[in-house]
């Protein structure tokens, strides 16, 4: 979604194509990668364009205008959930098998509707309530502190250089320390499960060498494992974790062993949550800081009066979403912006251009800490908002707090240029190398 996309990306195409995944040996993923490191003139195009945009990189309806975006999270009954996370690439037969070895494959959160999706979503919202994060906020600052204490104290780099690579050093980590805590993971697994989740999310949405898939494979089964032992343990001894709650969600009380399929629905459940609650955080903590480093004037004034940090946690989200949007398929032939789509459409539904979208946010494009305010979609909307928004904002609110107050010097790096990771999921920068 490059300016520099060829105008035939925007075609529509022939009815029988509709919904159907292209083979992805012939999609050029060089044309994909561009889309997806600068989506947002393409965003625009789309914006501007009469009803909908086919874009043929996503094999789906681009929806890209705020109103749109509520109307298609509002009406799930005819825009369902069921695949939002399809692949971009499916893995090849010798992956599949080696997945095939380990758990999970069963329907979480993100994908379903309707009942199944309440029955789903409440022990996340149990497990990720109000009192709950705001319980898990003093380790939560703890592990800030002491991450920036390692890098500053040159930990991560030669003895106090002066330099740090934020993304390895803190934004992958945090995250991973909090959500595992709350999920009561012994702090001794949650860097395999961190690493397990960025393989799973590798594997599915990037072109990879067969014998390389074979690897993220077994990566991806290892954590798959690990979390089963847990399942397995919390049903024998429960605690008072979001571990406890996804098991009992599962496992009818009383039960003397999980089944295998119980052990499944589990696993599945677990590996979903620790991915979207390490995975997105990351990359918000990451888009963050980057945008902020290229505004020294709006890093400064945030220095200067640190009372406006709840204000650039929002905008810094609205900006340059974590997540910039998930899949739907229509249930039934519908119109949306005067658009005829039949049973079976897949459309991207896309948070990140309807927070550029000037009728509802004023000057979109301008990155700015000092605007009121206005609900956008960073987060989603409706039944499938996340549940973990609160939990983000406020790891990002004290790392903004530790790094204006510690380091008001903080710069980006001259010598490292910013490429952004070629994904419209849990969008952040590639590395993120900083001075002081």
């Amino acid at each position: 979604m490059d300016d520099s996309q060829p105008q035939d990306t925007l075609d529509q195409p022939d009815d029988t194509t509709l919904g159907q995944p292209h083979d992805t040996a012939d999609q050029p993923h060089d044309r994909l990668d561009e889309l997806q490191r600068d989506p947002y003139p393409h965003y625009a195009r789309a914006r501007d364009a009469q009803g909908l945009t086919f874009v043929a990189e996503l094999d789906a309806w681009l929806v890209a205008r705020d109103a749109d975006v509520r109307e298609v999270l509002r009406r799930a009954e005819d825009f369902s959930s069921a695949g939002s996370l399809r692949p971009d690439v499916m893995p090849a037969p010798a992956a599949l098998a080696v997945l095939g070895g380990g758990f999970g494959g069963r329907p979480v959160v993100v994908g379903t509707d309707g009942a199944q999706h309440q029955e789903l979503r409440a022990p996340i919202v149990r497990g990720l309530s109000p009192a709950r994060v705001a319980a898990a906020m003093p380790y939560a600052a703890e592990r800030a502190a002491a991450l920036v204490d390692a890098f500053m104290n040159g930990q991560h780099d030669e003895p106090k250089s002066g330099h740090v690579e934020l993304m390895s050093a803190y934004a992958r980590r945090l995250p991973g320390d909090v959500i595992g805590r709350i999920v009561g993971l012994d702090p001794a697994d949650i860097p395999a499960v961190v690493h397990g989740g960025y393989r799973a999310e590798e594997l599915l949405f990037r072109p990879l060498p067969e014998d390389e898939q074979v690897a993220v494979a077994q990566d991806v089964v290892a954590t798959q494992r690990i979390l089963d032992r847990y399942a397995s343990a919390r049903h024998t001894e429960p605690r008072e974790d979001l571990c406890t709650e996804i098991v009992a969600s599962v496992a009818p009380e009383g039960s003397a062993e999980l089944t295998l399929d119980q052990r499944h629905e589990a696993v599945s459940h677990l590996q979903n949550l620790l991915i979207a609650g390490h995975l997105t955080t990351a990359a918000l903590i990451g888009t963050t800081v980057l945008h902020l480093l290229r505004h020294p004037d709006q890093w400064a004034l945030l220095c200067a009066e640190p009372d406006r940090i709840p204000a650039a946690v929002e905008e810094a989200a609205r900006y340059d979403a974590a997540v910039q949007g998930f899949r739907r398929v229509t249930t039934r032939p519908v119109t949306l912006a005067g658009t005829e789509l039949p049973a079976g459409a897949t459309l991207f539904v896309a948070f990140g251009a309807a927070n550029r979208d000037g009728v509802r946010h004023p000057g979109p494009d301008e990155f700015d800490i000092t605007r009121t305010p206005v609900r956008h979609l960073a987060f989603g909307f409706g039944a499938h908002a996340c549940p973990g928004s609160q939990l983000a904002r406020e790891q990002l609110r004290l790392t903004l707090r530790e790094l204006t107050s510690r380091l008001p010097g903080l710069r980006l790096a001259e010598d490292h240029p910013v490429t952004m990771r070629p994904t419209m999921i849990h969008r952040s920068p590639q590395s993120l190398h900083l001075t002081w």
